[in-house]
């Protein structure tokens, strides 16, 4: 049985790893498809020292991004509450729902910064009332908001 080859992937390759991974793979897959295609170039010292090297300035950019989040998410939650106004009918229930991107809209307003709708969790409100969201900055960090349903 032939030994496995060592390579650094350039671009990224299903069922086998992303843009700079070093991979372990049969010979013939090397050399017939990966290398040719220039999906992946043989793993030398030289290029392992570009990969990690790459590997740290993508850890340091997601460190900041991290930060960046975490400054977000103190400037979301000094507020206490949000306020949504909608119409509303008998027994304080509200026309239509409250949507993402009305809480996005409103966060937008009061503190100025842009947030992704898509991040945004927010319960079925029907009624007048008070309810929590979460709004998801960054991978582990969620912002917890109030938002409060009032009558326009």
């Amino acid at each position: 049985m032939a030994k496995r080859v060592q390579l650094v992937l350039t671009q990224d390759v299903s069922k086998l790893g992303k843009s700079g991974d070093l991979v372990e793979v049969a010979p013939g897959y090397a050399r017939n498809y990966l290398v040719p295609k220039k999906l992946a170039t043989k793993a030398t010292p030289g290029i392992l020292k570009q990969v990690e090297r790459r590997r740290e300035l993508e850890r340091q950019r997601q460190l900041e991004l991290k930060q960046q989040a975490q400054e977000q998410k103190a400037t979301i939650e000094k507020v206490s509450s949000y306020n949504i106004a909608k119409q509303v009918g008998e027994g304080d229930a509200i026309f239509g729902t409250v949507t993402t991107q009305e809480v996005a809209d409103v966060i937008q307003q009061i503190t100025g910064l842009e947030v992704d709708r898509r991040g945004i969790t927010i319960p079925d409100i029907s009624k007048l009332g008070t309810y929590e969201a979460d709004v998801k900055l960054f991978t582990d960090v969620t912002a917890k908001v109030k938002i409060e349903v009032v009558a326009s």
